[in-house]
């Protein structure tokens, strides 16, 4: 059975559901994988090009930068389920209207999002301790991310829109043009320009902008999301329920990037040599969660599409693949890391002092053993999450951010008083089992209220 149409959609309320996901989900690994060698690229050029200093400059506002990001990350997938269900119900004419509504209100929480990350980077660094060496550099990049935020929203909208219908192979073009143009320009900016982290910051933030375009470009060829300027105007019925899907989708992001900038202030009293080394291996993150990703945004076009065709069935036989995918993924990922862990790290952190670099590494190496051997774990609270939401409990997934919080924060208080600097390593392991214990019981409760 074909199942790719030949504008790239995919209808998932039909087909082997595991074959369905992986198609949905291989080019979002592809994407992502282009992605992450672009932040680890980025990475190892800075600490190579630049310094270890200006390294840890970054990762002291690594949450930060996410906060923002996430939330119109967030934004743009709660509008995405509402074009999921409406797709799977075959109602192709009212969507012009919803993506016109829902571009609006991504605009105007953009321009927020923008006045508020500018003008707010001074304060921030200050509540998040950060070393007073590093926040000239900290502010600088963040000033340039955040003066280019709409870039980022552009492509997260536009991204969005598409692997609502099942189109996963445009943004994976996108991502793959943009990541090596991001890794061109960085390496010409900084080893060639010597502009720095400033060189760095420019070099993502125009890269994002092509890669908005490239997957704007896509959905004008789709009649679907042709909408007209009458579309962009904000109607109670429409925009409510945009907000109701998506609002609880940014706050959970919020919640969640709140929690790491609560732990990263933490991270920021323990010295440059601790923050550098936390610093490499949060670049790692990335890779360790690219299947996961991957497989959430599969779980939540494919849900949201069942979910509109009312199929209870095929939505748990289709959940019930992705999480023996995870598993099974996220255990070799994790036995990769644990093998040759230390070496990756070894291409982001450089200093002549023996000692520091020695320091930076080791801690590094600790934080990255740990999250691998407890990956499984972060891959059943992607999957039961993205379940959720597509079936338009974005409440439950909002309330999984607060355990994430609490568990995060709590621990990370603990470090302050008892000085044991591994401990920001327990509370993200800590974060991920509360939140996937109560993910995997709300899912199940809701699955069977559905059936």
């Amino acid at each position: 059975m074909k199942v790719q149409k030949s504008d790239g959609t995919m209808n998932m309320t039909k087909g082997q559901p595991l074959r369905l996901l992986l198609l949905f989900a291989l080019p979002l690994m592809f994407g992502n994988i282009f992605q992450q060698a672009y932040t680890v690229a980025d990475t190892a050029i800075i600490g190579q090009g630049v310094s270890m200093q200006a390294l840890a400059s970054l990762g002291t506002v690594d949450w930060l930068n996410w906060m923002l990001f996430s939330i119109a990350q967030g934004f743009s997938h709660g509008i995405s389920i509402m074009v999921s269900q409406k797709y799977g119900e075959g109602d192709l004419l009212s969507l012009p209207r919803i993506v016109g509504e829902g571009a609006l209100l991504t605009l105007l929480l953009t321009v927020f999002l923008t006045a508020a990350g500018v003008f707010g980077i001074p304060v921030f660094l200050r509540l998040m301790n950060t070393p007073e060496e590093l926040r000239p550099m900290a502010r600088l990049y963040s000033t340039i991310l955040f003066g280019g935020f709409a870039a980022a929203a552009f492509y997260n909208f536009t991204a969005s829109m598409l692997r609502s219908e099942g189109d996963s192979r445009t943004p994976l073009m996108a991502m793959i043009i943009a990541s090596l143009l991001n890794i061109a320009l960085d390496a010409l900016t900084v080893f060639v320009f010597k502009w720095g982290i400033a060189g760095a910051g420019g070099a993502t933030v125009f890269s994002q902008l092509i890669a908005g375009t490239i997957c704007f470009l896509k959905m004008r060829k789709l009649p679907e999301f042709r909408f007209r300027l009458r579309d962009l105007k904000l109607t109670k019925g429409i925009s409510a329920e945009l907000i109701r899907l998506s609002l609880p989708v940014s706050l959970m992001n919020l919640i969640i990037s709140v929690g790491g900038v609560f732990v990263q202030s933490v991270v920021n009293t323990f010295g440059v040599n601790f923050i550098a080394g936390y610093t490499a291996t949060n670049k790692l993150y990335g890779l360790l969660e690219i299947a996961a990703v991957s497989y959430g945004y599969a779980v939540t076009t494919y849900v949201g599409q069942n979910f509109g065709a009312m199929d209870s069935l095929r939505i748990k036989k289709g959940v019930r693949s992705a999480v023996i995918l995870s598993v099974l993924t996220s255990a070799s990922i994790g036995a990769v890391m644990i093998l040759f862990g230390r070496g990756i790290l070894s291409f982001f952190l450089n200093s002549e002092d023996t000692l520091s670099l020695a320091e930076a590494s080791d801690s590094a190496y600790r934080f990255l053993t740990m999250m691998a051997s407890c990956l499984p774990i972060l891959y059943l609270l992607y999957i039961y999450r993205s379940a959720l939401q597509g079936m338009g409990y974005t409440r439950s997934a909002m309330i999984s951010g607060f355990i994430e919080f609490f568990m995060r924060v709590g621990l990370a208080v603990s470090v302050i008083f008892t000085k044991f600097s591994d401990g920001v390593f327990i509370a993200e392991i800590a974060a991920w089992l509360g939140a996937a214990v109560y993910l995997c019981c709300s899912y199940y409760l809701k699955q069977r209220r559905l059936s």
